[in-house]
């Protein structure tokens, strides 16, 4: 096999990920009055929205988890800044159109035996064609993602971020 030949093989890695995802940031900030603004102006000055920001706060530190419109320049923005933070996955989950969504959502994740560990709201587009979304942190992605899909739900991924 020439040298040519090995570039057109593709290869899986163990941190391939077969299910539809959205990449959550868990930025760490010490407990002081200006510290999220900080955070949240670095995202302001250019063209990356965060699309959702919870805060959990503690008695030393808050753990800021958010969501920016362009996984890749969130990941430089906090990088040059040098904050702390890690990375998980989410499952970004259209709200369905009926008068219960989130119980909707969470009975067909019950009926699968998937742990909700967490979620918080996001809005994905802007203006009358956005979609109003639940972002959800399970305890086994590999599951609950083709287990929402075969009961009809629509799962984003990171390229809905940023239509």
């Amino acid at each position: 096999m020439s040298f040519g030949d090995e570039a057109n093989i593709e290869f899986d890695t163990a941190k391939a990920r077969g299910w539809p995802s959205v990449r959550q940031f868990n930025v760490f900030l010490s407990n002081r009055m200006g510290a999220l603004l900080d955070l949240v102006r670095r995202f302001e000055q250019t063209d990356v929205r965060v699309v959702s920001l919870t805060v959990v706060e503690t008695a030393d530190c808050a753990i800021i988890r958010l969501v920016p419109s362009d996984y890749e320049r969130g990941y430089e923005i906090l990088t040059s800044a040098k904050f702390a933070f890690t990375e998980s996955d989410l499952l970004v989950v259209k709200l369905p159109d009926d008068d219960r969504p989130l119980l909707t959502i969470t009975k067909a994740l019950l009926s699968a035996e998937i742990n909700i560990c967490y979620m918080y709201p996001l809005l994905i587009g802007v203006g009358p064609l956005g979609n109003t979304a639940i972002a959800v942190y399970v305890d086994d992605f590999e599951s609950a993602a083709p287990a929402l899909e075969a009961q009809g739900f629509t799962l984003f991924t990171e390229s809905d971020l940023s239509e």
